[in-house]
C-alpha cells in the first residue's frame, strides 16, 4: 500500500530504500537522497523505539506495541503531505512499520522478521538444513507462514489501495486495534504465556540479559 501511495517509497524494504539511496547519490538527485534516507532514519528510530517499548511494557508488549501501531497507521492520514524530499505523511507510517518489528521473538529472544520477506525465506532454508541434521528451531515453522502473511498483504494491500487511495491504511490500522484488542485479553486470560509476550529479554538482546517483563498490579 506505501509502494502505491507514496511513489514507490518502500515503507518496510530498508534494502531496496538502500538500493535506491545509492542510485541517488550516484546521480546525484539530491532531493531522492534527502527523500530515501530521512524515511531509512525514521525506520530505525520505529526499530529503536518499539525496542525500548517492549523492555518497558514488558509482558503487555503485544497489546501496547499494537496499539500504538494502529495510531501511527492512522495518524498518516492526518498529517501534511510536506514535499517530495521529505513525505512528512508517510513517516509516521514507516514509524509504525519499524516499531512493529519489536512485536514478536523468537525462542532464543531474536526479532521476527514482520515487515521484510529476505530474513524469513533464510531463515527458512538454514531451517531446512538444519532440519536435515536433527538440529531444527521451533522457530523454523513459522518463517513460511511469514512470508505466505506477507506476500498475501501485498496482494490485499494493492488492491484495498487501488480502490481507497490513502484511506486504505485505515484498514491496517483497523486490524492492529482488534489484535491489540485480542492480545490484551490473552494476556489477562495467560498472564506469562509465551504465547502472548511471555518472559524473554528485550528483542535481540544478549542471551544473558535479564527479562523485562513486568507485573502490573490492579
Amino acid at each position: 500500500m506505501g509502494f502505491l501511495e507514496f511513489s514507490q517509497l518502500f515503507m518496510s524494504f530498508m534494502s531496496g530504500n538502500t538500493t535506491r539511496f545509492g542510485v541517488a547519490v550516484a546521480s546525484q538527485d539530491w532531493e531522492n537522497v534527502a527523500r530515501v534516507a530521512s524515511t531509512i532514519i525514521v525506520f530505525c528510530f520505529g526499530a529503536f523505539l518499539g525496542t525500548l517499548l517492549a523492555a518497558l511494557f514488558g509482558r503487555w508488549r503485544l497489546a501496547a506495541l499494537l496499539i500504538i501501531e494502529a495510531a501511527l497507521l492512522g495518524l498518516g492520514l492526518l498529517m501534511p503531505w510536506g514535499s517530495y524530499a521529505y513525505p512528512l505523511h508517510a513517516y509516521p507510517i514507516v514509524l509504525a512499520l519499524g516499531l512493529q518489528n519489536a512485536i514478536l521473538q523468537d525462542e532464543g529472544g531474536r526479532s521476527l522478521a514482520l515487515t521484510y520477506v529476505t530474513g524469513a525465506v533464510v531463515r527458512f532454508g538454514t531451517g531446512l538444513a538444519n532440519l536435515m541434521l536433527g538440529t531444527v528451531a521451533s522457530s523454523f515453522w513459522i518463517q513460511a507462514p511469514l512470508w505466505a502473511g506477507l506476500s498475501s498483504g501485498a496482494v490485499l494491500g494493492g488492491i484495498l489501495q487501488i480502490r481507497y487511495g490513502e484511506s486504505a491504511f485505515l484498514f491496517p490500522a483497523a486490524l492492529a486495534a482488534l489484535l491489540a484488542l485480542v492480545a490484551l485479553v490473552l494476556t489477562l486470560a495467560k498472564p506469562g504465556s509465551p504465547l502472548v509476550a511471555g518472559i524473554s529479554p528485550a528483542p535481540d538482546a544478549a542471551p544473558h540479559a535479564k527479562p523485562v517483563a513486568r507485573h502490573v498490579s490492579a
